[in-house]
């Protein structure tokens, strides 16, 4: 995938791209220098290059009479998309939760392989709750999706100021990492011996995540207030059950 096509799936094509382009490369120019070197009439380059300046690509610097364009630094693509990123992931849950009383019906999706677990893992992180209730068996979580990515998702949470109430099984767990730690918003239990939980479940919002190991390989999500609530009542349970561990930094 080249240049343009990369541009053109961020909204600068055609026209527009031919036209940024153009600044980019002249660094800085009147209308009509970029117009004419762009082969567009100048009121249509003006009106594009105001678009640009919406967009903080470009910007106006005016000397005298005369005014010129200049490009802003291309790093600011970065955090357009960014700056995006973070406006969609504010009105997620509200979208999010009018898509599910609309359709009035519980909907389930399953995501096979590998890229479907992190799909579905990614997808805990999208609910309105500031807290999620979770049984992670690490020894699955270790060979699908990895400890990286486990490591950059467990990142994001803590960032996004979700708190992570985790019960485990002692003896699914292969390495001592990821213990109660307020620091990183995480709150560990473990579960009664005689309990073995050797399946990922997230319980956020309407939904239910369930993420298999890597030998069946899969991740599946279930949108259902009913099922949730179910899930939920299940989880404070065992969590009742289960016992607490000292807050680590």
């Amino acid at each position: 995938m080249d240049i343009e096509e990369k541009l053109a799936r961020i909204g600068i094509s055609g026209t527009l791209y031919k036209l940024y382009l153009t600044v980019v490369g002249l660094g800085g120019a009147s209308i009509t220098e970029i117009a004419a070197q762009a082969g567009l009439a100048r009121t249509t380059a003006h009106d594009l290059l105001i678009k640009l300046e919406a967009e903080g690509l470009i910007r106006f610097v005016d000397h005298g009479k005369r005014r010129f364009v200049v490009a802003q630094d291309p790093g600011v693509l970065l955090e357009r998309i960014e700056a995006r990123r973070q406006m969609l992931e504010d009105v997620m849950p509200v979208l999010r939760s009018m898509y599910h009383h609309e359709s009035g019906q519980p909907n389930v999706r399953f995501h096979p392989g590998a890229e479907g677990i992190r799909t579905v893992l990614w997808d805990t992180l999208t609910g309105s709750d500031k807290v999620l209730r979770a049984t992670l068996s690490m020894k699955e979580l270790m060979a699908e999706p990895g400890l990286e990515e486990m490591e950059r998702y467990l990142s994001e949470r803590a960032r996004r100021g979700i708190t992570l109430r985790v019960i485990r099984s002692a003896e699914r767990d292969i390495v001592p990492i990821w213990p109660s730690s307020e620091e990183e918003r995480r709150e560990l239990r473990y579960a009664p011996s005689e309990h073995n939980l050797a399946m990922t479940c997230f319980i956020y919002g309407n939904k239910v995540c369930l993420i298999s190991s890597a030998r069946e390989s899969y991740g599946l999500i279930i949108d259902s207030f009913e099922f949730a609530a179910f899930q939920a009542s299940m989880f404070d349970a065992m969590w009742s059950l289960s016992t607490p561990t000292p807050d680590r930094p």
